[in-house]
């Protein structure tokens, strides 16, 4: 297998730390709110990594943290007039809720900052006795950049560049512009724990070292997330760590691109912020992961009503061959020279799927793989096939799916797969201004007792009393 690392900027066999054990970090949300789609996107992805990593046999450690001290807490749980940790408590469980719809698994630790003050603490007064950070006279720790000469490494950007953009604020108690807070000296209201540099609360660069190394050691496989991340959390993660350790923090880093909606990036201020929650009013969550899968991670996305459709309508493909499957029909004399091609053809489709999970995690080309095996398991089935082989089929598509963690089960509707087919094959026909065939679809299901009740949100049947 091969992964692109952020680190080389380039692919690299990935080979880990200990034969058959994958140690993996991916920096989870700050819990203030409701996940939006932007935080749905590494989510999906590196579960996806690990769903794969597990595939081919390795035993994995999927550490993913909660922030739950930080500003954006404090001011949420002043507007809603209770505690930090409260506000926490509440979208920890929200997030699990989203997290369990897009089939993501749950991590293997989880853990909080505030559950590791004291290891926050201990890489602290490590670096300052290392004369990497220094006490300010407010009771603030900084990490003091230039004392790391390697910092800027993951980014690319050199301390000289940073220097030459570094706004100098004369009131700033810091010893250099470039200097990033470790710890934050207390303020009225806030949460607070007891330091050697007097109450105060972690900087959140420190969080992510010291909970990491806490649980998978000084350096450990891969360490992932946004592509927003890389400078500076991902960034000063690496200058904390490997100046206070002298050794390197992770081997493999792994960001995913970003998400734009309608070709903008996604803001609140331009009106085009999608909680998941949101999204999943109009879609199901399958479709939202299923979405998320079909561009390569490391290329930025665009999020629009039409490849949702697109995606909703190869939803619908997956868990109409999972149907069509189920209900096939048994013969104790069937085509063994078509049933040998057959199941010579899974070995062909595995090894095709491999082999794109390979190349970097390459789920479109992995997609493209089970829709080319989809096609040939619906002819398949079309006749009588040995309950061997039609065993085989519904195995291999439950494989694929699997790894990719979309639910190939047919889900139970009020209409009939047939009558739901060719309501996407309408919309399909419309998208390409194919109106005769829709037209002539609509007529198909009239008279089968359905209308069609075009909608913003797309296409949906209704029956005809």
């Amino acid at each position: 297998m091969r992964l692109y690392n952020t680190m080389t900027k380039k692919k690299e066999e990935f080979v880990p730390i200990r034969e058959g054990k994958v140690s993996m970090y991916v920096c989870g949300p700050t819990v203030y709110s409701f996940i939006h789609i932007g935080n749905a996107r590494p989510l999906i992805v590196f579960d996806t990594l690990r769903r794969y990593l597990e595939y081919r046999g390795y035993e994995v450690t999927f550490v993913q943290n909660f922030t739950d001290v930080d500003d954006k807490l404090i001011r949420r749980a002043n507007e809603d007039n209770t505690t930090v940790a409260e506000v926490a408590e509440h979208f920890i469980n929200e997030y699990r809720t989203d997290s369990e719809a897009l089939h993501v698994r749950p991590a293997t630790i989880c853990p909080r900052a505030t559950e590791h003050i004291d290891d926050i603490i201990g890489l602290v007064s490590r670096l300052i006795e290392l004369g990497h950070a220094y006490v300010a006279e407010n009771g603030d720790v900084y990490f003091a950049v230039r004392s790391y000469p390697a910092y800027g490494k993951l980014s690319g950007q050199s301390i000289e560049s940073l220097e030459s953009g570094a706004r100098i604020d004369p009131s700033d108690i810091k010893q250099d512009p470039l200097d990033f807070a470790l710890w934050k000296s207390a303020k009225p209201g806030e949460p607070s724990w007891d330091s050697p540099w007097g109450k105060g609360r972690p900087g959140w660069h420190i969080e992510c070292s010291a909970m990491s190394m806490n649980i998978l050691g000084k350096t450990f496989d891969i360490h992932a997330g946004g592509v927003d991340l890389i400078f500076p959390h991902h960034e000063n993660e690496i200058a904390q760590s490997e100046a206070a350790t002298g050794v390197d923090f992770a081997h493999y880093w792994l960001h995913n691109g970003h998400i734009n909606v309608n070709n903008r990036k996604m803001s609140k201020s331009e009106g085009n912020f999608f909680n998941v929650r949101d999204i999943t009013l109009h879609f199901e969550p399958d479709v939202l992961r299923l979405f998320m899968l079909t561009a390569h991670y490391r290329t930025p996305v665009n999020f629009s009503e039409e490849p949702m459709e697109q995606a909703e309508a190869a939803l619908l493909r997956i868990r109409t061959a999972a149907e069509r499957i189920n209900e096939a029909r048994f013969t104790d004399t069937p085509n063994e020279a078509e049933e040998s091609e057959f199941i010579k053809g899974i070995e062909t489709t595995r090894a095709a799927f491999i082999e794109a999970m390979d190349d970097d995690l390459n789920t479109a080309d992995a997609l493209g793989v089970l829709f080319d095996f989809v096609r040939i398991a619906n002819s398949f089935v079309t006749e009588p096939r040995s309950e061997r082989a039609v065993k085989a089929a519904k195995d291999m598509l439950f494989e694929l799916t699997g790894v990719l963690g979309i639910d190939p089960s047919p889900k139970k509707s009020e209409f009939p797969a047939e009558a739901e087919a060719l309501l996407v094959e309408r919309t399909e026909a419309r998208k390409q201004k194919d109106f005769k065939r829709a037209d002539e679809i609509r007529g198909q299901l009239r008279d089968m007792g359905f209308a069609v009740e075009d909608t913003p949100q797309g296409a949906k049947l209704k029956r005809i009393d």
